[in-house]
């Protein structure tokens, strides 16, 4: 990544949107790519890097969803979504096909550079330092660094969305002990029911479970909630 000049990829059929969107981000100094449709998205996708892409929900024919939800079966790229829809059902679908952020219109652009920026930060930081760090969990060829949210298998960074980090992190600071969901969602931002939480065990099993449907890690203790099985 090109820590001066980071290349963010719009994709809205709201032209007036889009095209405030490109200029306003170019001023704040970042390199800004445009697309109309999931179809033009993929067609830049394949011939260029981008650092963050940023995505309206709402738009003819492939969704911003669905796009999310495609992109995430291969690719870790830093997704923001946009949307109109600001109910919390919406919210959990967005994280649920594995956005990293979410955000309402309309909204504030400096606020929209605040997300930005806290995503390029805090994936810039984590390939960073792989030595064990003393607040770390281990659990099979798993490392967790609580302290920087960070997960390793062995040499291997594993992106995590902020909502997938700050769960593990919970799970990860009483390792062996069951804690129920209501509490999981005290401490999880974006987490804002238990139904969330149990989308996002689900996405985490996917990363670090040999067999989701069997976790040896991240378990469930019926009646209460779940529980990181740790070495």
């Amino acid at each position: 990544m090109n820590d001066m000049n980071p290349h963010l990829l719009v994709v809205d059929d709201d032209t007036r949107l889009r095209n405030l969107l490109q200029k306003f981000l170019t001023d704040q100094g970042f390199v800004v790519t445009t697309a109309s449709s999931a179809a033009e998205a993929r067609s830049h996708l394949v011939s260029l890097s981008f650092d963050l892409l940023i995505l309206d929900i709402m738009m003819p024919g492939e969704t911003g969803l669905e796009l999310t939800q495609s992109l995430r079966e291969k690719d870790d790229v830093p997704i923001l979504l946009l949307t109109a829809m600001g109910e919390t059902d919406d919210r959990i679908s967005g994280l649920e096909c594995g956005a990293d952020d979410y955000l309402s219109k309309p909204f504030e652009p400096r606020e929209l550079v605040l997300r930005i920026n806290a995503i390029l930060k805090r994936i810039q930081s984590k390939p960073l330092e792989k030595e064990l760090p003393s607040e770390s969990v281990v659990f099979g060829t798993f490392r967790f660094d609580i302290r920087r949210s960070q997960l390793w298998n062995n040499d291997d960074f594993i992106h995590l969305t902020d909502v997938e980090a700050a769960l593990l992190k919970a799970l990860a600071d009483q390792p062996g002990s069951a804690i129920s969901r209501d509490a999981l969602v005290e401490e999880g931002s974006d987490l804002s029911n238990t139904r969330s939480v149990d989308v996002q065990v689900t996405r985490l099993r996917r990363k670090i479970e040999q067999d989701p449907k069997y976790p040896r890690y991240l378990q469930t203790v019926r009646g209460v909630g779940y529980v990181l099985k740790t070495d």
